[in-house]
């Protein structure tokens, strides 16, 4: 599987932004596909994930109300809006195949990435 995304950028808080991800490749072994966070010195947290056949979602309590996620075909899309400095880092798509009632934002949960998108608020 292979992730590429788009989008990032630097924006002023209150600002929004779109990042969006195209998966290719043999899809067929992942069932969620999600966005990921990394500032620097943290550890990897996940943003908002959703399962594509059920389309189920979940969000980090960070971002509830303001990042919505979304998904068309292949492509995953991250809409932020209201963001805030503490929102500043690397953000990363990732596809896993998990079996929960809801997607998982844990990390460890993907075997797939992509090389990532900054994202600054300042």
């Amino acid at each position: 599987v292979q992730l590429v995304e788009s989008g990032g950028g630097s924006v002023q808080a209150g600002g929004s932004l779109r990042l969006s991800c195209v998966a290719s490749g043999f899809t067929a072994s992942t069932n969620s596909l999600g966005w990921f966070r990394q500032a620097p010195d943290k550890a990897r947290e996940g943003v908002a994930v959703i399962y594509t056949g059920r389309r189920t979602t979940a969000y980090a309590d960070s971002v509830k109300g303001r990042f919505t996620i979304s998904l068309d075909y292949a492509a995953v899309t991250l809409e932020m809006n209201n963001l805030k400095p503490e929102d500043t880092a690397m953000y990363y798509c990732a596809a896993g195949l998990t079996f929960r009632p809801a997607p998982s934002l844990v990390p460890a949960d993907y075997s797939f990435w992509g090389q990532g998108t900054q994202v600054t608020v300042s």
